[in-house]
């Protein structure tokens, strides 16, 4: 071919993909459906294989799409027709004994009220037996399993266990028969296999010789980079990774396998081997990362996808690792068909996919123009891996990375060598406790950087520009990809393409920036957009300085809020009361600013809640301060009374009462009065009503998100010009109420909710408080 590549089995890989789409999304009705057709129709090709190249290509195609199909046809069968899903298609409790097929992974993500992501795990798992209504059967088939994650932390795959809980249809697209929601703590522990065992007392040992000798984020990225665990990574920092289109890094992966096997290769060079020793060396090296990361089939993948990188990189076969690319799609997809389903196995795909067929010819085409060797591939690699899969990203996230490319380029260089080095720190700590101290000490400067890199590349503004999302817009990006590709080939275009490049960077992202509108100059206070939760922002008259109360239910949102204001410094973040929607952007906030004091009130309930605050400011050095009702605190332009809650009544209440003992402000700013509520109820509010204090303001932060438990004698004795409701689009919680928003209107209040506005900004006016939402940040409106 003129191409110099064989592309015979990639459309046979294109077709097994699809009829495993098809009986994962449509059912096995449809597989058999297909797998008759293709098998019918081999009879008619065979004849005219014999002499027409295409017709043996045809003939392929359908034997591999019917086998397949077949293959879901039956899967999907047993998988609807098992007498588990039967059970849980009614939401019914079952006793069941299983086989755990990975480790409890804890959720993350925002979390609302008492309850916080981590305090659950999902575990894999394939049935033994189960008891179902009463009956015991042999069941087969794989669950997924929601467990507390404190109950199931110590377990690992291979141990049987029995667990009992109820049972829930899975999600589409699976061949998982049911998942479970899992209470209590397992019984019946079977001790895990050896190799489980040998495997988990490496990764362990990782991490605690990582924990000992680097710092909580370099720790954290080293377990990341050689197993894909990332729990002890604190959230800002991989959220920072996410930003960065650095993602990859931190899960098991090809590039992870080759880097090893590649190391591996390299050592048996040095010392004379032959290709046969070499190449078994290399095929131990990889069995060996896959025993220690864990046999699931995100690292089967990883592993199948590093041989065809070790294939193409280091062997330099170019011409025959397509061929094997299409063989191990198909192979992996006939094995494990949940793969075609998978956003990580179709990455995976792309990116091998472009190292072989773009990286080297981008090289060596860079070399031909005088870069040097080691130079031109440090850039073809990370630009072609970026160039295939931003369609899938922005198919997947709906953002295009502007800075993924030069992020990757600057952290590629120190990948392999911290990996090598965590992996070795790995193999030796159970021999030598200083020699993986040392290994992890030389690992130490390459995970700094990557640290590094990756926060001042996800500090860029306008680093990443919103995307059509879904699959129209990964085919539309796509489509756009081929086209600049094919005319890149033109010399004059492709200094057109620079240009361009250039005025995007140079010119229209800080444009953009500066020409949005936001923030508006004078802003006293900005109720930032933070989705089910609260975000606000108060400025105190010092350039770059606020103060926050509370954080939101995220890591990312309360943040960029900040960012985009332009604070640099938080001196105070306050606290209102310790439910997770109030507080779980806290993290990311001690992580990316300056920030002088926490303030929380004097209930330390919900536990667990406290615990996390002491433990995020203790790792910044950030003191905790309390606040009570009677305290004052001023800056130049904001003074901040607390007006509740009283300290003696945190002495008789209890996690249940977060809500109402929040800390309720009256600030007072160039824009007039603002009092701000926290999620106080109706117990708090009647406290504050016989108080005698004076409630009024100019603005009121709606309590508790516009919920219903608000009374109208609290709301008339606020008087509020305008009211602020900080809500998430379309929350389950009814919020806000229509009552409560009645009232409001009714009194002559202006109601403004973040779900519609998005971040908005109350400054001051000739004759009182206006408002600017950013959504449309030329329209200032006065009271």
């Amino acid at each position: 071919m003129s191409t110099g590549l064989d592309l015979r089995l990639a459309p046979t890989a294109a077709a097994v993909w699809t009829v495993t789409l098809l009986g994962l999304l449509v059912g096995w009705g449809t597989a058999a459906a297909t797998a008759a057709f293709a098998l019918l129709a081999v009879p008619l090709v065979w004849p005219v294989s014999r002499d027409r190249a295409w017709a043996r290509g045809v003939l392929v195609v359908l034997l591999l799409a019917g086998v397949a199909a077949a293959g879901m046809a039956v899967r999907s069968y047993r998988a609807e027709h098992h007498p588990v899903r039967q059970a849980a298609q009614h939401g019914e409790r079952l006793t069941a004994r299983v086989t755990l097929t990975s480790a409890p992974i804890p959720l993350r993500g925002p979390a609302f009220g008492t309850q916080r992501a981590q305090d659950r795990a999902l575990v894999r798992a394939t049935l033994e037996t189960a008891d179902v209504v009463g009956q015991r059967v042999r069941a087969g088939g794989s669950v997924v399993l929601l467990v507390p994650t404190e109950q199931w932390r110590e377990l690992i795959a291979g141990q049987q266990v029995t667990v009992r809980g109820k049972a829930a249809p899975p999600r589409s697209g699976e061949l998982t028969v049911a998942a479970m929601q899992v209470f209590g703590a397992p019984t019946e522990v079977s001790s895990p296999p050896g190799w489980q065992r040998v495997a988990a007392d490496l990764r362990d040992g990782l991490r605690r010789t990582a924990s000992a000798e680097l710092s909580p984020a370099a720790a954290g990225l080293l377990s990341g980079l050689v197993v894909g665990d990332t729990q002890a990574l604190p959230p800002e920092v991989e959220q920072d990774f996410e930003t960065a289109g650095l993602t990859h890094l931190l899960a098991v992966s090809g590039a992870n396998l080759a880097i090893v096997c590649g190391a591996v290769l390299v050592v048996l060079h040095l010392i004379g081997a032959g290709p046969v020793l070499s190449a078994a060396g290399a095929g131990a090296a990889l069995v060996g990362f896959v025993v220690l990361a864990g046999p699931e089939p995100s690292v089967l993948r990883a592993a199948a996808m590093g041989a065809i990188t070790l294939l193409a990189l280091v062997l330099g076969r170019r011409r025959s690792a397509l061929p094997v690319l299409s063989a191990s799609v198909i192979g992996l997809l006939l094995l494990l068909p949940e793969l075609a389903t998978s956003p990580g196995f179709a990455l995976s795909v792309a990116a091998t996919a472009g190292l072989v067929l773009l990286a080297p010819r981008w090289a060596a085409a860079l070399r031909d123009r005088g870069v040097p060797i080691g130079v031109a591939e440090a850039i073809a690699v990370p630009l072609a891996a970026h160039v295939v899969t931003a369609p899938l990203i922005a198919a997947l996230s709906g953002t295009v990375s502007l800075v993924a490319v030069p992020a990757n380029l600057l952290a590629g260089p120190v990948v392999a060598p911290a990996t090598v080095f965590g992996v070795l720190a790995t193999v030796v700590a159970p021999f030598s406790g200083w020699l993986a101290g040392l290994f992890c000490w030389l690992a130490a400067p390459e995970l700094e950087w990557l640290v590094l890199v990756a926060d001042r590349a996800a500090a860029v503004p306008g680093g990443s520009f919103d995307w059509l999302p879904g699959t129209a817009g990964g085919l539309l990006l796509a489509g756009l990809v081929v086209v600049g590709l094919i005319l890149l080939r033109g010399k004059r275009f492709r200094v057109l393409a620079s240009v361009a490049l250039l005025l995007v960077v140079l010119v229209l992202v800080p444009v953009r920036s500066a020409v949005s509108g936001w923030p508006v100059p004078g802003w006293s206070m900005v109720a930032c957009d933070v989705g089910q939760g609260d975000g606000l922002v108060l400025a105190t008259g010092r350039p770059e300085e606020a103060v926050v109360v509370d954080t939101g239910p995220d890591l990312e949102r309360s943040a960029a809020c900040l960012d985009r204001l332009g604070v640099r410094r938080i001196a105070l973040a306050v606290l209102t009361h310790l439910h997770a929607d109030h507080i779980s952007g806290l993290t990311g906030l001690l992580g990316k600013f300056s920030v002088g004091a926490v303030a929380v009130g004097p209930l330390r309930e919900p536990a667990w809640a406290m615990k996390e605050v002491v433990r995020d400011t203790r790792a910044h050095r950030v003191p905790v301060v309390q606040m009570q009702s009677g305290q004052r605190t001023s800056w130049p332009g904001l003074v901040l009374d607390v007006l509740a809650p009283d300290p003696a009544l945190a002495r008789t209440q209890t996690a249940e009462d977060a809500n109402d003992s929040s800390i309720v402000l009256r600030a007072t700013t160039p824009a007039g009065r603002l009092l701000l509520t926290g999620d106080v109820e109706l117990p708090s509010q009647g406290r504050l009503l016989a108080s005698g204090l004076d409630l009024r303001a100019d603005v009121l932060k709606v309590p508790h998100h516009g919920s219903r438990y608000t009374t109208p004698g609290f709301l008339h004795a606020v008087r509020p010009g305008t009211a602020l409701i900080s809500v998430g689009d379309g929350n389950s919680y009814g919020h806000p109420s229509p009552f409560v928003v009645d009232t409001l209107t009714r009194a002559g209040t202006r109601v403004l909710r973040t779900d519609q506005e998005g971040d908005i900004a109350i400054l001051p006016g000739p004759r009182g408080p206006r408002h600017v939402s950013r959504g449309d940040p030329l329209r200032a409106v006065d009271r």
